[in-house]
């Protein structure tokens, strides 16, 4: 009788479980070179074949493109941000973090949200999986040197 009700709890509270997970939403993100196009709203049609030129072409106009860039809002939750390599010639990367984030801080690297991987050459597209409580996050590229995106989260 017992061995009956433990199973029975055991089973329902899998099934819970399994029906309360929720799976990560996919969030497309797409680099050109020196920008994320959804940011920016549109391909800006730079042309780079080395990051110091993107340091150059944001170095004149980042500051007023990020100022008319699109604020990522998200709701608290898992999420997969799958970036694309459109057409930069070099491998890219990505880089997800909280805003105040200083990666010199070891205290940082230890309590605070990083998420950042390379490897991204032409045509390919690379998951980048995070959990994202509420606050102000950052998204760039230090590879394609892109602005510091703005993602802010919600509860």
């Amino acid at each position: 009788m017992y061995r009956h009700i433990t199973l029975l709890l055991i089973l329902t509270l899998i099934s819970f479980s399994i029906s309360q997970a929720k799976a990560a939403e996919i969030i497309e993100l797409t680099q050109t070179p020196c920008q994320f196009v959804e940011a920016e709203t549109k391909d800006q049609g730079f042309t780079s074949s080395k990051k110091a030129d993107c340091d150059a072409i944001n170095a004149k106009t980042g500051e007023a493109r990020l100022a008319e860039a699109s604020v990522l809002t998200l709701k608290e939750g898992d999420y997969i941000f799958r970036v694309l390599n459109k057409n930069v010639s070099y491998p890219l990367g990505f880089w997800l973090r909280e805003a105040d984030y200083d990666w010199k801080n070891p205290i940082h690297k230890l309590t605070k949200l990083s998420v950042s991987g390379g490897g991204l050459k032409t045509g390919v597209a690379l998951d980048y999986k995070a959990t994202l409580e509420p606050g102000e996050y950052l998204y760039s590229c230090p590879l394609n040197t892109t602005p510091d995106y703005r993602l802010i989260v919600t509860p």
